[in-house]
């Protein structure tokens, strides 16, 4: 198949990347909806693709996470990795939320092997091999970290 001219070709993504795992998680994505009233929000953008999420939550007197919205408008690779902050974020501290977006950072660019102690996150194992995919898989817990990071420093001025 010849490219007419001013024709841009972009190599097909491998159906690996977008595994049934993937895609289920995609389409079970908790916390659904931004909170009445967060006690801090993030939001985080991948200029790439164009993916957007932003977290709203609220920390407990212990400083652990009670309550999180989620906004999420992302591709599958972001919608199912917001599945899976959502999913486990709550009664988590701001430490660990910022751990496991390190763990995944470092899984994602290769420094590590090991996707970290958060559950689910070696579904993206495929998209390691896919750079311009990892600012999107990010989103949600930059967004969390950010959030909870935020709201731990407005409970200590409190």
């Amino acid at each position: 198949m010849a490219l007419g001219p001013g024709a841009i070709y972009s190599p097909p993504v491998p159906r690996a990347l977008y595994s049934r795992d993937i895609l289920r998680l995609a389409a079970s994505i908790p916390n659904l909806g931004r909170l009445f009233s967060p006690q801090a929000s993030a939001e985080r953008r991948s200029p790439l693709c164009g993916s957007r999420v932003v977290v709203d939550l609220v920390l407990d007197a212990e400083g652990r996470v009670a309550a999180l919205g989620q906004e999420v408008k992302a591709c599958a690779l972001g919608q199912a990795s917001a599945a899976l902050m959502g999913a486990h974020a709550e009664g988590r501290t701001p430490a660990e939320l910022e751990q496991a977006r390190a763990s995944l950072a470092a899984f994602l660019s290769g420094e590590s092997d090991d996707p970290g102690s958060w559950p689910g996150l070696a579904v993206f194992a495929e998209a390691r091999r896919y750079p311009a995919r990892h600012a999107s898989i990010l989103l949600a817990f930059e967004a969390a970290a950010e959030a909870a990071q935020l709201a731990a420093a407005e409970g200590a001025r409190a």
